[in-house]
């Protein structure tokens, strides 16, 4: 038989293969919970059953405002059928010495194990005003960060009255 030489390089990619999203029954959703609509990851902010049809399977009509955007998705599950709930994750990060730079659009945070990220846009709107005014009068903050579906966002800050 022939030897056959495996080159399994793995380096540098992908991620640690932790899903983003999991499996729930589209019942057992609630209002204020998140679901993926139309592939983008949401939260619930209207839900409601119809009776059963005459085929058998009551309807699940849910809005729900994209976490990211805002924009507001719709869609209509069978009560019964799986819908993908994803996992959204919020972290607080400390920012001043932490929030090390704002250029371009773009926060540099320091994580609570000193790894620098400089790849989170500054939050458009008044969010990112007040960020940008704190920082430029030299406040200590603490920005919360929401993540998801392999997408990051700040979604506060207030300033640090411990320091």
């Amino acid at each position: 038989m022939a030897e056959i030489e495996l080159d399994n390089e793995f380096e540098g990619q992908g991620d640690s293969g932790a899903s983003t999203t999991y499996p729930m029954q589209c019942s057992a959703l609630r209002k204020n919970g998140f679901v993926m609509l139309k592939g983008r990851p949401c939260k619930i902010v209207e839900m409601s059953t119809s009776k059963t049809g005459k085929h058998g399977h009551a309807k699940v009509h849910m809005v729900g405002l994209d976490i990211f955007t805002g924009k507001k998705n719709e869609d209509i599950c069978p009560s019964t059928h799986n819908m993908d709930v994803p996992v959204v994750k919020r972290t607080d990060l400390q920012a001043s010495d932490w929030l090390i730079d704002i250029d371009d659009g773009f926060c540099t945070l320091m994580d609570d194990k000193g790894e620098t990220r400089g790849d989170l846009r500054l939050p458009e709107g008044t969010l990112g005003q007040q960020i940008q005014k704190d920082f430029d009068d030299g406040k200590e903050m603490l920005c919360t960060v929401l993540k998801a579906c392999s997408e990051e966002v700040i979604i506060a800050s207030k300033v640090n009255t411990n320091a």
